[in-house]
Formats: structure tokens, sequence, C-alpha cells
């Protein structure tokens, strides 16, 4: 039966068959349509069901291209931030460790550990 099938819709052009559903569109009888066309109404229903799947599946690829490209900015903001935390306290770390030796060495520290 499967090779019935694809005879039949070997039979058809790619192009026809995008007409039909065109048609098959603007048409409030889908029957007289099919009968015109000489084409089971069953097949105009599948063209048109697979033409929508087709123009589904494009559509959810610009949707999956616009969210990879916002993942893509989230890992840059994220990596930018990372670094800057890594750098802030890097920097904190060598000021705790000079008040650390100064208080060592009897001085007195620049600024104290509570701010004031």
């Amino acid at each position: 039966m499967a090779k019935q099938r694809e005879r039949k819709q070997a039979k058809y052009t790619e192009e026809f068959r995008r007409q039909a559903v065109e048609r098959m569109k603007e048409t409030d009888n889908v029957k007289a349509l099919a009968r015109e066309l000489g084409v089971d109404r069953h097949s105009l229903y599948d063209w048109c069901k697979r033409a929508a799947n087709l123009k589904d599946r494009r559509a959810g690829n610009g949707r999956r291209s616009n969210q990879e490209q916002e993942l893509k900015e989230a890992k840059r903001l994220l990596a930018e931030k990372t670094l800057e935390a890594d750098f802030f306290r890097g920097a904190l770390q060598k000021v705790a460790a000079r008040r650390q030796s100064n208080s060592d060495n009897g001085e007195t520290a620049s600024t104290t550990k509570s701010g004031k």
C-alpha cells in the first residue's frame, strides 16, 4: 500500500501540489476543486497539512535561531561578570594581605577593618 501511495504522489509535481494548496485556501468547495484537478480530495488535505507542517518547521528554526542568539549573549554576559568577580576577589585578597602584613610590623593600616 505504501508503494501505491508513493506512485500516486509521484505523478504530481511539487509545483502542482503547491498551486493546488494555494487554490484550496481560496475555495469553499474542496470537492469541486479536487474534481477539477483530477485529484482525490484527501490528497489535497494531505498536501495542505504537509505545507503547514513545513511552514511551522521553518518558523521554528527562526525561533530557535533567536533563542540561540539570546543564549549566546547570556553566556557572554555571564563570562564577563565572572571575570569581574574574580578580579575584585583577587583585589580584596591583596588588600587583606597588606593589612595583615602592616599590622604584623606594628604599623597603622591606612584603613581600618570596619572602614571607619
